[in-house]
């Protein structure tokens, strides 16, 4: 008679965390006493302040007439051109997003007047983006309040805790773009294939 192969064995909370669930993490950092409690209230704490933090950068956008990526995309063109020429490359390594939305978002801001673009001396085949007058008009309109807004946003944030928290960004956005890869290769069974 064959025998079936054992299940996988998954991971059990340890005593502490009630809910008897299967873990969230097995990395040990990540646990306390034996249980992720307290990683999976870091996690929800996180979606709060970013839900908090999109609806603070949709009222900075509103405050301008623009909606909130078309005012991210605007601001980081501003400040990035003080670095040097932004290309729609710049942009999109900047925010993490795929250039195909910034090129579709930043069509909308030169639709609008609040973005002007050049072919790159240097290279034909790149545009170089700048903040037009009525861009940086509309910039300087907002500055004082999204400087309230911002202050007591990350008010809790002393000077180290502000550079630990910017350290601990970068890192964590290299570790989640090596996650989201591993869990497109994992394929998690009898959900929906993407087309």
């Amino acid at each position: 008679m064959k025998q079936s192969a054992a299940a996988p064995k998954t991971s059990r909370a340890k005593p502490g965390d009630s809910s008897g669930a299967a873990l969230t993490v097995s990395r040990p950092e990540l646990l306390t006493g034996g249980s992720d409690r307290d990683f999976r209230l870091l996690v929800h704490n996180l979606f709060g302040f970013l839900a908090r933090h999109e609806a603070i950068r949709e009222g900075h956008a509103a405050y301008i007439g623009l909606v909130g990526i078309e005012y991210t995309i605007l601001i980081s063109i501003a400040h990035l051109s003080a670095e040097g020429d932004v290309s729609i490359r710049t942009v999109a390594g900047h925010l993490h997003l795929s250039g195909a939305f910034v090129t579709t978002v930043t069509k909308r801001l030169l639709g609008k007047g609040l973005v002007d673009k050049a072919m790159d001396p240097s290279d034909r085949r790149r545009l170089c983006l700048t903040v037009t007058e009525a861009g940086r008009t509309l910039l300087a309109r907002l500055a004082p309040v999204q400087r309230q807004v911002n202050d007591v946003e990350f008010e809790s944030l002393g000077a180290e805790d502000f550079r630990r928290l910017s350290a601990m960004l970068e890192r964590l956005l290299d570790s989640s773009e090596r996650a989201l890869a591993l869990q497109r290769q994992l394929a998690v069974p009898g959900s929906p294939k993407r087309r």
